[in-house]
């Protein structure tokens, strides 16, 4: 195989022969980065000043077994300090071996720190991709579950689904009473009527789906313990199922808000249309958040209290009922560490201000959600394979 590029000279000083440098290569096995051939030095002709770039034309011979590999190309020094181990860029070149012969690709010039992001972005991506795999592949079955966790939850009363309704609506008006008409809470000194039920419901609708999927996440693989032990059950779906229900909650709160709108005479401006977009963070985190801790509540059992209260504290430290003009300005920065207080200043901004929401804030969100919703499947399935013989 020839190799044909440049290797810019990124280092303070000059590469020559008279100072112990020569071009190089070396052979990795592509799947596991095993170092395979350490090739043959060809001392420098001329020197390379810093900044000034090494031309390189190299026949490098290719392993007879069959497999795809990695070829490294750089400036060595004194047979062992290779320069791409020091920062510096190399060529990088790659070739399958197969009965056929061998099949390569173009040299391309990259660094070591430029193929450790490459790689945390692909195994980022592939353990994205997973997740979402198994949601689509059991959409019928998480469908179904979640109808069965709506209806079983209200079977035999005589409200059926319509609690469904009637439940969030009774929380607002009891937040409604005690922070309106008892503490007199007013949002930017507006003393509308409606305004503070307005602002209340549209900061509470996140906090619906959000609260109700985590706050009984701890406790989901206890209460399907006959599917883990005697069934071959995708169990990864079942904290799905609960953030499918919170956001069937989350719907009814919306038809509240709505009705509330028309109540006090106002109209829902377009940027309500921002709504699907904040779904994507809210999801994302909700679920990574709920894979984390139905894992977890298989071992701890204890869990499902602790988030009760902290669910609690989170709810009072996030300005839903009260506006966010009074919290210290100086802790701000602080606060929007909160991801429901970003998402809670989004509803509110595309919901009554009429405005986008704030894309900075919600970037790094949905950034950090998309981390959770990783990290918390992973640890999940990690941690199934234990399920049977805990619960």
């Amino acid at each position: 195989m020839r190799i044909r590029g440049a290797i810019p000279n990124r280092t303070s000083g000059a590469w020559s022969a008279a100072s112990g440098d020569a071009l190089g290569y070396r052979i990795y096995d592509a799947a596991t980065e095993t170092l395979l051939v350490d090739g043959p030095r060809r001392p420098l002709q001329g020197e390379v000043a810093a900044g000034e770039k090494l031309r390189v034309d190299l026949e490098v011979d290719l392993p007879a077994a069959a497999g795809a590999y990695l070829i490294y190309v750089a400036p060595v020094r004194n047979d062992a300090q290779w320069m791409f181990e020091r920062g510096n860029d190399f060529l990088l070149a790659a070739a399958e071996v197969g009965a056929a012969g061998a099949a390569a690709r173009p040299a391309r010039l990259t660094s070591l720190r430029k193929l450790a992001w490459m790689r945390f972005f692909r195994s980022f991506v592939r353990a994205f991709h997973y997740p979402v795999r198994t949601i689509v592949e059991h959409r019928s079955l998480i469908r179904s579950l979640v109808r069965r966790d709506i209806v079983g939850r209200y079977r035999g009363s005589y409200g059926g689904l319509f609690w469904t309704i009637v439940h969030p609506l009774l929380l607002m008006l009891t937040y409604w009473f005690v922070f309106d008409v008892v503490l007199r809470t007013r949002f930017g000194g507006d003393d509308r009527p409606g305004n503070f039920v307005l602002y209340f419901l549209a900061g509470m609708l996140p906090w619906l789906a959000f609260s109700e999927a985590v706050g009984r996440s701890a406790g989901t693989i206890l209460e399907h313990a006959n599917f883990v032990k005697k069934l071959v059950f995708p169990v990864e779906i079942l904290p799905v199922n609960l953030v499918f229900a919170g956001l069937f909650s989350q719907f009814f709160g919306v038809l509240i808000f709505l009705a509330g709108m028309a109540a006090f005479g106002r109209t829902p401006p377009l940027t309500a249309g921002y709504l699907p977009l904040l779904l994507v963070p809210q999801v994302l985190l909700t679920m990574g958040l709920c894979w984390f801790f139905a894992g977890l509540g298989v071992i701890f059992r204890d869990l499902g209290q602790i988030i009760g209260f902290v669910l609690t504290v989170w709810f009072f430290i996030t300005p839903i009922c009260y506006p966010e003009s009074s919290l210290p300005a100086s802790l701000i920065r602080v606060y929007e560490l909160n991801p429901i207080f970003v998402l809670v200043g989004a509803y509110r901004d595309i919901l009554l201000e009429a405005a986008p929401p704030a894309w900075e804030p919600l970037g790094w969100l949905t950034l950090g959600s998309a981390m959770v919703f990783v990290v918390g499947f992973a640890w999940f399935y990690k941690l199934k394979r234990s399920f049977a013989d805990l619960v």
